[in-house]
């Protein structure tokens, strides 16, 4: 007791002390406490470490990739009969003559790639200017008035996920097409069992090169904000400067899921309308090979599956994972006790992040030198194995991290646990009470990673050729082209029911163990693994890649079967990677989403979903991923009639060019790039406004439960339709390769490509392409971009009408 406040009479209740009048110096005085030990900074080192161990792995990968020169290429080891007989006296054996095709093709898709970002990456940055002006503007508007600091720094957040996003986008690029051409030469390794290793082991550690570094550079880029504006905001004063600083760096999560959009977008039209394109022109109208050198659609083909397979699909997990970290940040920073037990509890997100790259690092070495790849039997087994002991491994690893986090939590925004949560009976009623908080987060990052991968494998298989329903489509092709369609329609129909079970369970485990707070940790820990299936995903196109080129190259035809097993394999990990990605999306969205109704305290008052304007809403919402899709879908469908006009076009107006005449002229390969960009920057603009401005006009007009609707319907609609989009196009695609391989049996009689069950299968095929690399994959960024967007716009919602809208309508919150 101070003693300037004089003695306490016999019997009168004591002055309360200092910290009991005062809760923000409480809390200023605890959390100096925290600060001065030495555990403090256990988050943060864990934090960089992870990021330090990422980035210098990255380049431990691509070093090895670059040891593969093309100028001194493998075929100086080979011997004479493998060269072959030089041809027309020249002395150039043909084998020779390949190889100096494949360095042309080579400096070709190179050159595609880059002119297509350059384009793309000039209009992103524009808009990044443009929106991060606006930005400024509305989110300087808060319910207590205006504040030019929160704008500017959530202008400044933004800006700098996007370029972060860029970066990563263009780095994955760069190292796909740099890495093809050298899986393609280690195809000519001898022996056999060489060959397979080496190819194999290229096209993984490209994979691994942009999964590692993308990883790295997200969470210490996130890291870095967080410290710099936690010198701006003195989290210390308690919940309500925490919840600025983490509003703030949300529009972190908001400018890489932007650029995704973009990326996926543009990328998709891109790569599916040289795909379409130049499969209609060739192997339906010309009957020529796919990748056949006189195609002229080939290189923009090629180019277009790292543009939409790889820098897409980078950009798209980035976004995902800035979303649910800042998502899990923002829902964190309304909890006093998880605020008041410091910065170790805060950035426990980062720290589960930070889990995952060390377990996925420790376990890359598996694929690569204890189980390697010698024979065609090893590929999808390897690449499977990578993936379950990455999440074994995480499960194992991330309890001990769980650790930062306090005993018990109260995760609302009024109160502690001390007060909220005093009895069993408060605690079993509300699931903001969270008794042994540590065991219930691990429930929670340990149902993500493991709904992931049951998401993902029965995503293989719907739309493996291993299994009953991809034969099943591909046996309706004796009856044509229509029941193909239909079966495979009724496959990615059916192929809802489970994933969308488990995601139901998840969201469950999650909700009663952690509230919603627990979400953003499922979300996160189906991300775990995520430098492991970014090196997964990448390393299918990277084959793609290698195949395409050595059928333009010429290559003898051993070469052509390694990297076609080796894409086959490719195809079935990329379904496990895209059942991931569409689960985490699903998760992310719904954590945002429940950091947006924390925020503005929808649900504190409840919202009537009978509602006029909720109801609306709720339907508008449902309606937009199918908007989506048909903007997404016809513009894949006017580029590829472009497309297709022009590759008959070059077959019509360049003598012997179809028929292969020695002494040709060459197709004019840049034109039909010409066409996939100019189409693809022009065609995204549309779908990205239909996302971005969605929740902005909502919030403003008609208020924060309308956009509460807006986002359910949108999520709800969206994920199945995500779901059934990208597994009918992956299953007719395998229905289409299982029919050329030869193992579909029609009366006894094997089919084979060229037949009518082939043309049939291909029409399919063809179809079902802008469904699942066009559509379904950017439906993913739609249902988390209208929650970031909302969540970061959520103060200047709720400064109209007290989150009413524009025309004052719901109940006020």
């Amino acid at each position: 007791r101070p003693p300037s406040c004089g003695p306490t009479r016999e019997g009168a209740p004591a002055t309360p002390a200092p910290d009991a009048l005062h809760p923000a110096a409480a809390a200023r005085r605890h959390w100096q406490q925290i600060n001065s030990t030495m555990g403090e900074f256990a988050s943060s080192a864990l934090i960089l470490a992870a990021a330090a161990a990422a980035v210098a792995f990255a380049a431990f990968l691509w070093r090895a990739v670059a040891a593969i020169s093309l100028d001194s290429p493998k075929y100086r080891t080979l011997s004479a009969s493998d060269l072959g007989d030089p041809e027309n006296g020249s002395g150039v054996s043909p084998l020779e003559a390949s190889f100096g095709k494949l360095r042309t093709i080579y400096a070709d898709i190179q050159a595609g790639a880059r002119a297509f970002l350059k384009a793309e990456y000039i209009m992103c940055t524009a808009f990044l200017a443009a929106f991060g002006a606006f930005l400024f503007v509305l989110v300087s508007r808060l319910e207590s008035g205006w504040d030019y600091r929160v704008g500017f720094l959530t202008a400044l957040s933004f800006v700098v996920g996007g370029v972060t996003s860029m970066v990563a986008g263009y780095l994955g690029m760069m190292v796909a097409v740099f890495a093809n051409a050298r899986t393609t030469i280690c195809c000519l390794e001898k022996p056999e069992s060489r060959a397979w290793t080496a190819s194999f082991n290229t096209a993984f550690r490209a994979g691994g090169v942009m999964g590692y570094a993308l990883t790295g550079v997200g969470i210490l880029t996130l890291y870095a904000l967080i410290t710099v504006y936690a010198q701006i905001f003195d989290v210390s004063m308690g919940t309500e400067q925490a919840l600025l600083l983490f509003e703030c760096v949300a529009g972190f999560g908001l400018g890489g899921s932007s650029i995704a959009l973009f990326g996926r977008v543009g990328g998709g039209i891109y790569t599916k309308a040289a795909d379409v394109g130049a499969d209609l022109a060739g192997k339906v109208c010309a009957g020529i090979p796919e990748d056949d050198p006189r195609n002229p659609a080939t290189i923009a083909d090629n180019v277009g599956d790292n543009v939409g397979d790889v820098a897409g699909m980078g950009s798209d997990l980035f976004g995902s994972l800035g979303e649910a970290t800042c998502a899990a940040l923002v829902i964190a920073a309304q909890s006093q006790d998880l605020v008041g037990a410091g910065w170790n509890a805060i950035l426990f997100p980062l720290s589960v992040t930070a889990v995952g790259i060390f377990c996925s690092l420790a376990v890359s070495f598996v694929a690569t030198d204890l189980m390697p790849v010698r024979r065609e039997a090893d590929v999808e087994r390897v690449l499977k194995t990578q993936l379950f002991l990455s999440t074994a491994a995480m499960t194992a690893a991330v309890y001990p991290v769980t650790l930062f986090l306090p005993a018990n939590l109260y995760m609302g925004s009024e109160g502690t646990f001390a007060n909220m949560c005093a009895t069993p009976e408060a605690v079993a009623a509300s699931s903001d009470c969270v008794a042994n908080a540590p065991l219930a987060a691990f429930a929670c990052v340990a149902a993500g990673l493991w709904g992931g991968c049951l998401i993902g494998f029965i995503t293989e298989y719907y739309t493996s050729h291993s299994y009953r329903p991809v034969r099943e489509v591909a046996a309706s092709t004796e009856t044509g082209a229509a029941t193909n369609i239909i079966y495979g329609l009724a496959l990615g129909y059916k192929s809802t029911i489970v994933p969308v079970g488990v995601l139901a369970s998840v969201i469950y485990v999650a909700t009663r163990y952690f509230s919603m707070y627990g979400v953003a940790l499922a979300a996160l820990g189906m991300l775990g693994t995520l430098p492991t299936c970014l090196s997964i995903d990448v390393y299918g196109p990277v084959c793609d890649n290698a195949g395409g080129i050595a059928e333009m190259s010429e290559l003898p035809e051993s070469v052509r079967d390694k990297t076609d097993a080796l894409d086959a394999a490719g195809n079935t990990t990329a379904a496990i990677g895209k059942g991931f990605a569409i689960g985490s999306a699903a998760l992310v969205s719904l954590a945002l989403t429940a950091a947006f109704v924390t925020r503005t305290g929808v649900l504190s008052g409840g919202v009537n979903m009978l509602a006029p304007t909720v109801f609306a809403s709720l339907l508008v919402g449902s309606m937009l991923p199918y908007w989506f899709s048909a903007l997404t879908m016809k513009s894949v469908g006017l580029a590829a009639m472009e497309m297709v006009k022009e590759v008959k076009r070059q077959f019509d107006t360049i003598p012997g060019l179809l028929e292969g005449t020695p002494g040709h002229g060459p197709p004019d390969h840049a034109r039909c790039i010409k066409i996939s960009t100019d189409a693809s920057l022009r065609e995204m603009v549309a779908p990205g406004l239909l996302v971005i401005l969605s929740p902005i006009v909502t919030g403003t007009l008609f208020g924060v439960q309308s956009v509460a609707g807006l986002l359910a319907g949108g999520l709800l609609s969206g994920v199945q339709l995500a779901i059934s989009a990208s597994n009918t196009g992956g299953a007719w695609d395998n229905a289409k390769k299982y029919v050329e391989k030869g193992c579909l049996l029609v009366g006894g009689v094997v089919q084979r490509k060229g037949g009518e069950c082939h043309k049939a299968a291909v029409v399919g095929d063809t179809v079902g392409d802008p469904l699942k690399d066009t559509s379904g994959p950017a439906l993913n960024i739609l249902m988390k971009l209208m929650a970031i967007v909302s969540l970061v716009m959520c103060d200047f919602f709720m400064g109209i009408n007290e989150g009413r809208g524009f025309f004052n309508v719901g109940a006020p919150n």
